[in-house]
């Protein structure tokens, strides 16, 4: 079973490239997916010399300018040092894959240097500075052009992240909006996207009217809507034509992967797509809500009959302490995506899917845990597991790793 390990350069900066990819060697696993293009977070990194690390947007390595129009990268510090061309270098001597990590339209340096491209709600607000559009013209061409910016490194693949409309989050909200009516104020009425629908032969402002109708509505006092999202319950909560809308984001999502796909093909590696709908899920504690993956998926947009048909590789974010759920999950890809593709369950080996927060639990117990997981998506088709992420779990939880594998 082929295997990764995510890393990021402040990684190989840190402990140096012969000396991560050392200890990665030692943990058994074939290769390492490395954050080529990330967006800016804050992380705890429990074993470098910085205990603190601040990520910033961009590139870890210098862009070429004939593949960039109105919108370009950012650069990261020290981009010019082409530690991506060390580590490639190593990688190939070692015979480890070497697989390059983007996200695509999470990007809030770009958002707030050029407003017009993000997200655009029923109300009119621009409230997501990090979302660029997908339907966007100068975003589409900024995906391609990052695209075969980082294939041009020599991956083996470009993981592909948030290469799809993200979910509505707020830094605060005293209104208890319902998962539908988070929904509704999430999607995105821009020109671009109302124009594609529209093209679709969706009424589109009628769908525009009705989300800003029924969550204004509760922002002014309604009760916020009951239940999980559901194609079923948003027709009867918001009518036909918002979930005709909704329908329509897909044929933008799928339309951008098979340019992004087919650049990527052209530059000589593979695109391998990676859908956060198990992030949104199950990122905060491990365990998801109610609602497979990827039947859910269209809920950012993603298509995954449609993309099976573009797309040869697939990243399922399997983050969930239960062995049988990530196991079910894998299984409805497959089914959705086709038995001839590609699934690599990308797992987190530490908390909060293997121990709860706050819970400890004996090391030979914690790698069981961790191996069931292989062996059950092993056992749904996946091709491959990948580990995330090497800078951001202590040693102790690394070296589970090739426990788990050998498991």
């Amino acid at each position: 079973m082929d295997s990764s390990v995510y890393v990021f350069v402040e990684d190989l900066r840190d402990e140096g490239v012969d000396a991560v990819l050392d200890r990665i060697t030692d943990l058994g696993v074939a290769g390492v997916t490395v954050a080529a293009a990330v967006h800016q977070t804050t992380d705890v990194t429990p074993h470098g010399t910085s205990r603190i690390i601040l990520r910033h947007d961009g590139v870890h390595f210098p862009p070429p300018p004939d593949l960039f129009g109105r919108l370009s990268p950012p650069l990261q510090p020290g981009a010019d040092d082409k530690i991506l061309d060390d580590l490639r270098a190593a990688c190939r001597a070692r015979g480890l894959a070497f697989h390059g990590w983007a996200v695509f339209l999470r990007n809030p340096t770009l958002g707030a240097a050029h407003p017009e491209v993000t997200v655009r709600n029923c109300f009119g607000d621009r409230g997501a500075p990090a979302d660029l559009c997908p339907a966007n013209p100068d975003v589409r061409a900024y995906a391609v052009g990052l695209a075969r910016a980082v294939a041009r490194q020599g991956v083996d693949s470009v993981v592909a992240d948030s290469l799809h409309f993200a979910a509505f989050g707020a830094d605060r909200s005293y209104i208890p909006l319902g998962p539908m009516d988070a929904f509704l104020l999430g999607l995105c009425f821009c020109h671009h996207c109302l124009l594609r629908a529209t093209q679709l032969g969706v009424n589109a402002e009628v769908a525009r009217e009705e989300c800003a109708r029924i969550v204004g509505g509760v922002l002014d006092g309604d009760p916020p809507a009951q239940g999980q999202v559901t194609r079923a319950a948003l027709t009867a909560y918001a009518g036909p034509e918002v979930v005709a809308y909704a329908r329509a984001r897909s044929e933008t999502v799928t339309s951008l992967v098979a340019e992004v796909s087919a650049a990527v093909t052209e530059e000589g590696s593979q695109l391998t797509f990676m859908d956060a709908t198990g992030a949104l899920k199950g990122a905060a504690d491990g365990l998801p809500t109610a609602g497979l993956s990827a039947h859910d998926a269209w809920q950012i947009g993603v298509d995954l009959v449609a993309l099976g048909d573009l797309v040869p590789s697939f990243a399922v974010l399997a983050y969930a302490r239960d062995a049988t759920r990530i196991a079910d999950d894998l299984a409805a890809y497959s089914r959705s995506v086709g038995k001839d593709r590609e699934l690599r369950a990308v797992l987190r080996p530490g908390m909060p899917d293997i121990e709860g927060w706050g819970e400890r639990r004996r090391d030979v117990d914690s790698t069981e845990r961790l191996a069931a997981k292989v062996r059950a998506a092993k056992a749904a088709g996946a091709a491959g597991v990948d580990f995330f992420a090497y800078g951001l779990v202590s040693r102790k939880v690394l070296s589970r790793i090739d426990g788990a594998l050998s498991g």
